[in-house]
């Protein structure tokens, strides 16, 4: 007999899944003979972006390959338990790779900016660089419905154009898509997930990390919750209900 806290995960796994499915069918995100790698950082989302398309790499129907890679930036200081990725991912059935960049040479339109932005460009570069290695058509990325409501929110303000992460997209320069199959999942679900799992949590330690825009807008949208339960939905469907008609047009 299954105890209450196998039921219970087993619910919220299935919560999901469920989730990972929908995204899946509403935007077209895995196709017969995709080869995807998996952007894996070691936190939450990432890791249960893992499980679930390791899962369904097992399923005939559309027919897929997974890999997954963790990017390591040399001269940070700052990298997640390598043991810890590579024993998850062959829990799940992933063929997972280490790949260490650093950021020594700056391309002279990049000398200006701040450590986080040249962390992350360079994980970046070396991301789209294995996948091609690795023959992948596609990348997948653990931003879950948050992320991109508050990214929305963020161009909003502080970029002035109504923009967001996209659930698929098309990349000019190379011939590669992002998906991002945890699009509709909220993060407090992949949080109750990774708890009830036993995922373990890593350790931040990155020495330039502070509190940033992205924290506040979290913020923000949390008071939002307060005022409506439905905010989410609600900001989700705008997305897709633009109403040119009713907003200022240049002449």
């Amino acid at each position: 007999m299954k105890t209450a806290e196998q039921i219970a995960l087993e619910k919220q796994r299935v919560r999901l899944t469920r989730r990972f499915h929908m995204a899946c069918a509403d935007y077209g995100l895995l196709e017969d003979g995709d080869h995807v790698l998996i952007g894996l950082s070691g936190g939450k989302d990432s890791l249960a972006l893992t499980e679930l398309l390791g899962r369904q790499a097992k399923i005939h129907k559309p027919s897929i390959r997974v890999s997954a890679v963790y990017v390591s930036v040399s001269n940070i200081g700052y990298e997640t338990d390598i043991a810890y990725l590579q024993a998850f991912c062959d829990q799940v059935g992933v063929p997972f790779v280490h790949k260490v960049t650093h950021y020594d040479e700056l391309p002279s339109e990049h000398r200006n900016k701040n450590h986080c932005f040249l962390c992350s460009w360079y994980r970046r570069k070396a991301l789209f660089d294995t996948a091609q290695e690795l023959g992948c058509n596609k990348i997948a990325l653990g931003h879950h419905r948050d992320d991109i409501l508050e990214t929305l929110l963020m161009n909003m303000v502080f970029g002035g154009n109504i923009s967001t992460m996209p659930p698929m997209l098309h990349l000019d320069k190379m011939p590669l898509r992002i998906i991002r199959p945890l699009c509709l999942c909220d993060e407090a679900d992949i949080r109750r997930y990774a708890e009830m799992a036993g995922y373990q949590k890593q350790v931040k330690s990155c020495p330039f990390e502070k509190e940033s825009s992205r924290a506040r807008t979290k913020n923000i949208l949390g008071v939002l919750a307060e005022l409506n339960p439905e905010v989410k939905d609600n900001m989700w469907a705008a997305m897709e209900n633009i109403k040119p008609t009713y907003l200022p047009k240049k002449i």
